[in-house]
């Protein structure tokens, strides 16, 4: 028991951001701006821990978030329609925007894993690269309510789990084992708000 207890107060930081991610997907599941608040002091939790485990694209991919969680904020309160508590409806990404979120993740991708090997001592480089280019182009799907950043997430959220459990971050890698089934949970949810082109 004071294994445990040890483990929980030597940890605690990660479990904080861990339950944070998970009370913050209900919120975004549910078209909440809370979540945005919720993400804030998440991300910044997550800095310490990522910077501490030397996953340092995704600690840099916090700042961006934390920045993207104020707009997405900001989006979401505004999108509600004058004074009314309805949600601002979804959109689909159009063909040309589908390839701008590809190429944008690539250029992303090559410029992280550039910086990882030869300017970090990572030793996940490459998962670490690919999740956070990814992230980036979700991050911005989400604030505009594109229903497509959750297809990202669950890409995203399944590959961080594998790497997250590699890692031996296993609050972590719980949350994003959760997150990738309700990453799933929250595109069929999304859908019903739908705007038809």
């Amino acid at each position: 028991m004071d294994s445990v207890y040890v483990w929980i107060i030597q940890n605690w930081i990660e479990i904080s951001a861990a339950t944070l991610g998970l009370v913050g997907i209900f919120l975004q599941i549910r078209q909440s701006h809370w979540y945005w608040l919720t993400s804030i002091i998440m991300v910044s939790l997550f800095i310490v821990v990522f910077y501490n485990s030397r996953f340092y694209a995704d600690m840099s991919f916090q700042f961006y978030y934390l920045t993207v969680s104020i707009y997405g904020w900001y989006y979401w309160i505004i999108g509600k329609n004058q004074g009314s508590n309805e949600v601002k409806k979804t959109y689909r990404l159009k063909p040309v925007h589908w390839l701008y979120s590809i190429g944008v993740s690539i250029v992303f991708f090559v410029l992280i894993i550039l910086i990882l090997k030869n300017f970090t001592d990572s030793d996940v480089a490459f998962g670490d690269a690919f999740t956070t280019a990814l992230s980036f182009v979700a991050t911005w799907l989400l604030a505009r309510k594109i229903i497509e950043n959750w297809l990202f997430w669950i890409v995203i959220d399944a590959v961080s789990a594998g790497l997250y459990i590699y890692k031996a971050l296993y609050p972590t890698a719980v949350l994003f084992v959760v997150l990738t089934v309700l990453a799933i949970v929250g595109y069929f949810k999304w859908k019903k708000f739908l705007v038809n082109d």
